[in-house]
């Protein structure tokens, strides 16, 4: 299964991988060149393939608990000054995203959408300091009464030339459910209460809408 928002891409680089494999098997006479250029464009079209692929994650509903919004490895938990929005310290909790994970951002918390807007912004590599506060990005704040408030930031990367964010004020947020898709290697930063119980490390590998991050 794939998501919507990699449909056009993949009919695109479908319908070029094979006018190039008709071109490569028309103009190329030597077996091993063609050989070689023909898995080439069949590796880089399954690439395209599993990056847009939207596999269903099984999410168990929890008021007390915050999942991880995306698939990738847990870089930075540390305790930062959240200046967008709570202007307070919070916790940090962020997630980095390689070409090769699935790039659906899902809510971590079920509730009402508080905020959200979106930041043009620089390419900085996902894992820079100031990739948070300079790059293109998106900011979204979800509470509910159990929890509080959770705010996910979606960041670009070098990569990452768009950032698609579903969620608007007021809509109905539910927990594992799509808040928006990341094109290309990126990242998304989690901001918690001071006081929740983060469940991760840093460098270990979550799934979006299945592994827990925190809970209260």
């Amino acid at each position: 299964m794939f998501h919507k928002e990699g449909h056009k891409i993949i009919i695109i680089t479908l319908v070029i991988v094979v006018g190039c494999f008709l071109l490569v098997d028309s103009f190329i006479d030597v077996t091993w060149i063609r050989t070689i250029v023909m898995i080439v464009l069949l590796a880089f079209l399954i690439l395209i393939l599993q990056f847009f692929r939207n596999p269903k994650r099984n999410t168990n509903l929890n008021d007390n608990q915050v999942i991880s919004p995306v698939d990738g490895k847990v870089v930075v938990i540390e305790e930062v000054f959240e200046k967008e929005y709570f202007n307070e310290k919070r916790l940090q909790v962020s997630v980095f995203m390689s070409p090769l994970n699935v790039h659906v951002t899902r809510y971590p918390i079920g509730g009402n959408v508080v905020f959200s807007k979106y930041h043009p912004g620089k390419y900085l590599v996902a894992w820079h300091p100031k990739a948070s506060e300079e790059n293109e990005r998106t900011t979204v704040v979800v509470e509910n009464e159990t929890y509080g408030k959770v705010l996910h930031r979606q960041i670009a990367g070098a990569l990452a030339k768009r950032i698609v964010n579903y969620a608007k004020v007021e809509d109905k947020a539910i927990q594992g459910g799509e808040s928006g898709f990341i094109k290309f290697g990126s990242r998304v930063d989690l901001f918690l209460p001071l006081d929740t119980k983060i469940k991760v490390v840093l460098n270990q590998k979550v799934k979006g809408g299945e592994s827990i991050i925190a809970e209260n």
